[in-house]
């Protein structure tokens, strides 16, 4: 049976899709190949195939999980200024959609205890994915013309994921409130039109 030149790449993305979702739930070392492969819809004996071990799968995995993420965020802050783009960033990353999907959102949130006890290969793609996604947010504080935009962003990286976390951590109504507390501080910060 002939397969559309494509065939090959799209299977490895199903594959990746169902390995984040697996290591954003079990952790990495809970993922199965071969669980990961029949959710993908394929067998187990196909995997290498695609991957040579299945600590490259784990690594492929953590770039796919920070693609995926900063795509979502793109697009909520595609075609707007660098203020409205940061806010719609921020709105995004601390909602309760976001702190209620953990099988699909944040990578540094879901994974960032598991870090140190990866292979150096599976650190060294989550130091990749951090160093993106702080690139992301200097950028647009630099646009903005906010003093030293790289340090400000390894700030709001970091008070993000903390709030996102401590979110997750408690009842609904006080991680409603978690959220909304940092939302208003980054958006009074950064003199960002208020949160809808």
């Amino acid at each position: 049976m002939r397969y559309r030149p494509e065939h090959k790449e799209e299977s490895r993305r199903k594959v990746l899709a169902a390995a984040a979702r697996a290591i954003r739930e079990q952790g990495p070392n809970g993922v199965s190949v071969a669980a990961v492969m029949g959710e993908a819809g394929l067998t187990h004996g196909g995997f290498y195939a695609h991957f040579p071990s299945k600590g490259a799968l784990i690594a492929q995995s953590i770039d796919f999980m920070f693609e995926e993420m900063t795509a979502r965020l793109d697009e909520e802050m595609q075609g707007k200024p660098p203020r409205a783009a940061l806010a719609a960033y921020i709105d995004s990353y601390l909602s309760g959609k976001h702190c209620a999907t953990r099988n699909a959102g944040c990578p540094i949130a879901a994974l960032g205890s598991e870090v140190p006890r990866l292979d150096a290969e599976a650190r060294q793609a989550f130091a990749r994915g951090m160093a993106r996604r702080q690139q992301r947010i200097a950028g647009l504080l630099n646009e903005m013309g906010v003093a030293d935009p790289e340090r400000a962003a390894r700030s709001m990286q970091s008070e993000l994921l903390g709030a996102l976390v401590s979110a997750r951590l408690v009842e609904e109504a006080d991680s409603a409130a978690i959220l909304d507390v940092s939302r208003r501080a980054l958006h009074e910060r950064y003199k960002l039109d208020p949160a809808d």
